[in-house]
């Protein structure tokens, strides 16, 4: 399970494969997003921003955007996977709306080595961090290679859906260190019990 050191706390994952998939995970096995410093966590541990990108000026309103726009990712990925795409056309409209903002602006600083680094122009906007993760989206179901690689989870109760880069697209589970070491101690629990006298 891929972590950010920052994110330990709120055990945020970050194994999906994308940024919107990352996004939907956010809601296993329980509400992740539930106040902002996990928002704060996610957003810097998704790569949204540079680490230490000051992000004190987010308000609830962000909460809002964020759980809004994953509701909307959502709806169109599993929309996609189930073959249903009729009814998410509201989704679909969402999502376009929000990805034609201006994603944060970023730009190359030295660093105290005297490497370059990245920063963002200025303070992030939510509608700008919105705009990225829209646009990841919807690059994601406008790819036919990369729309081919979505996957659901088969762990028992899973409902992450990750995107599967594995060589011969065999990878079965969101994660091979939580659902797919679950299913192996399932399975050696049945094949125990079956040697049994």
């Amino acid at each position: 399970m891929a972590l950010a050191a920052a994110t330990v706390p709120y055990e945020l994952r970050f194994d999906a494969g994308r940024v919107c998939l990352d996004l939907l995970s956010t809601t296993h096995p329980v509400e992740r997003l539930d106040s902002l410093a996990p928002l704060r966590a996610w957003i810097t541990g998704s790569g949204l921003v540079p680490p230490g990108c000051p992000l004190a000026h987010a308000d609830a309103s962000w909460l809002t955007g964020f759980r809004e726009l994953r509701g909307d990712v959502g709806e169109l990925v599993r929309g996609y996977l189930a073959q249903e795409t009729r009814a998410y056309d509201l989704a679909l409209a969402r999502v376009n709306d929000i990805a034609r903002t201006a994603p944060p602006a970023p730009c190359a600083v030295r660093g105290e080595d005297g490497s370059l680094v990245r920063e963002l122009a200025g303070p992030p906007a939510c509608a700008a961090l919105l705009a990225a993760v829209a646009r990841d989206a919807v690059e994601l179901l406008t790819d036919p290679v990369a729309r081919a690689g979505l996957r659901q989870c088969e762990g028992d109760n899973c409902p992450i859906v990750y995107l599967d880069t594995s060589r011969g697209r065999r990878r079965r589970w969101c994660s091979s260190e939580v659902c797919g070491n679950r299913e192996r101690v399932a399975r050696h629990r049945r094949r125990a019990a079956l040697s049994q006298p």
